[in-house]
């Protein structure tokens, strides 16, 4: 017995000693620091003029869209070629499905791949009642101690003024691409962009056109939301999350409440809710969101990169503890969100049927076919019908880390960032980047603006805002970028 049991202690100090060796090996590769600093030039003052004046416009993408006011889609689409006469000028502007705006700069190598550039201009509306709560009207573009205010000034206006004030700058210094580059702004993301992007992508297609990679809206410089991690962290997502909603129609025999059944339709229903809430796909660290979380912890303090650097031995462990908070659940797995409930119509009533809508986003690993099958074996109920409702949209490829659009959006992160961890990452929500996929090798999801958690209320939300300088410096950053990778210099010099 003292054999068997000095061996046992032999072979958990082996273990110890293997966990603490990995996770003394587990550290940070090198930051990289910037190649150069920034030599493009562009107006703050003007930049922000630009994004308060674009505010102003209420280019609101109603639910459903037949309540566009198209007339203030006009007035913006106007107003951008007064604003930006050297792009007009200099650039080929084709309209897509009517109000989305596609701008080709042409470059002088007809045989490489072109670059796509993406933003949406349509914004959510405010939702009614609440424009009282904000510090400032949320569509009069107030500049206030070197804030912009307004909805839209981060979501996603503020991309469209960037680029195009990127592109202003290089053109008044004379830069002339060598590589095609595209802009393509969005009037319908809010609402899907079946009409918008969607319509870039059959175009593209139609002329034979692939694109060597796109960019669009996604993730952004995050500072602030990671604790013990002081030093910013750049997420660029190489991935987005599908999206399907499935509808459950509980049936049951009617009547008046006073003498209910042993079982309603609501009480069928709530059941088979609670079955779907109780017993989601699982979570696994495996990858876009595992690998970003990955890098991540290699800058946590040593206690806490344990579970990481030993995932062979603690990957069950880790799962269990990530899934407790929302934003890393997302992450590792197709999400279960029960959105909508109906019945009776009327208190004493007992509905002849209930019905509920569960919203998934759907993890690169499973699919629409996979997440119904998932519902159907789940509820396992003859008497609650599954339909798939509204649009679906199937997860992204994979976009590569290692390929030339990714390093050069890694690389002028750390030009214009400086000290920043850098990471591939993945979209939990929709954007337009959905369809430009169809078009291009790669397609990321970035926006080079510091965002704090303080800001995320302005998301879709009160009081959404920009500073200044995060739109000065977001606008260098479409320049640099441009310039990195539609010259003939080859990346890295």
């Amino acid at each position: 017995m003292k054999k068997i049991l000095a061996a046992l202690g032999a072979i958990l100090a082996l273990l110890v000693i293997v966990v603490l060796v990995r996770t003394a090996q587990f550290t940070p590769d090198p930051i990289a620091a910037g190649v150069s600093a920034p030599t493009i030039q562009v107006d703050a003052e003007t930049a922000a003029r630009h994004l308060s004046e674009a505010v102003r416009f209420q280019t609101i993408s109603p639910q459903p869209p037949q309540g566009r006011d198209r007339e203030e889609f006009e007035a913006f689409i106007n107003w951008l070629s007064e604003a930006y006469p050297l792009v007009h000028q200099n650039l080929v502007l084709q309209r897509i499905s009517d109000q989305t705006l596609l701008y080709k700069w042409v470059g002088s190598d007809p045989v490489t791949k072109p670059i796509l550039l993406t933003a949406h201009y349509d914004v959510v509306p405010v939702v009614p009642g609440t424009e009282g709560d904000w510090a400032h009207p949320p569509f009069a573009g107030d500049i206030v101690d070197g804030v912009i205010w307004g909805r839209g000034s981060l979501d996603d206006k503020s991309a469209v003024i960037a680029i195009l004030e990127g592109a202003t700058a290089l053109l008044k210094e004379g830069y002339a691409p060598a590589r095609t580059v595209y802009f393509a702004f969005g009037h319908d993301e809010e609402i899907g962009g079946r009409e918008g992007a969607h319509g870039v992508a059959e175009y593209f297609m139609s002329h034979g056109i692939e694109a060597a990679w796109s960019l669009d809206e996604g993730s952004f410089v995050l500072e602030g939301f990671f604790p013990g991690i002081d030093t910013p962290f750049a997420s660029i997502n190489i991935a987005e999350k599908g999206y399907v909603t499935v509808q459950l129609t509980a049936h049951a025999a009617g009547g008046h409440s006073s003498v209910p059944p042993k079982e309603t339709a609501v009480g069928i229903l709530a059941e088979a809710i609670l079955k779907l809430q109780n017993n989601q796909p699982p979570a696994k660290m495996d990858g876009p969101g595992a690998e970003n979380f990955t890098t991540m912890a290699r800058h946590m303090s040593f206690s806490k990169r344990i579970l990481f650097a030993n995932q062979w031995l603690f990957k069950g462990l880790l799962v269990k503890e990530m899934t407790k908070e929302p934003f890393t659940n997302a992450q590792l797995r197709t999400t279960t969100a029960p959105t909508m409930l109906s019945g009776s119509i009327k208190e004493n009533v007992l509905p002849i049927e209930a019905i509920g809508v569960v919203n998934f986003r759907i993890h690169p690993r499973d699919s629409i076919a996979s997440v119904v099958e998932h519902v159907e074996k789940t509820v396992n109920d003859p008497r609650v019908d599954v339909s798939v409702i509204n649009n679906s949209t199937e997860p992204s490829e994979i976009s590569s880390a290692a390929a030339e659009g990714y390093k050069a959006l890694s690389r002028t992160v750390s030009k214009m960032f400086g000290e920043t961890i850098v990471a591939p990452g993945m979209t939990v929500a929709g954007t337009d980047s959905k369809s430009y996929a169809l078009v291009s090798e790669n397609s990321y999801r970035f926006n080079p603006m510091t965002v704090t958690p303080k800001d995320l209320t302005g998301f879709h939300g009160t009081n959404e805002s920009l500073s200044v300088e995060n739109l000065q410096k977001a606008s260098v950053f479409y320049a640099e970028l441009i310039k990195a990778t539609a010259s003939n210099t080859p990346l890295g010099e």
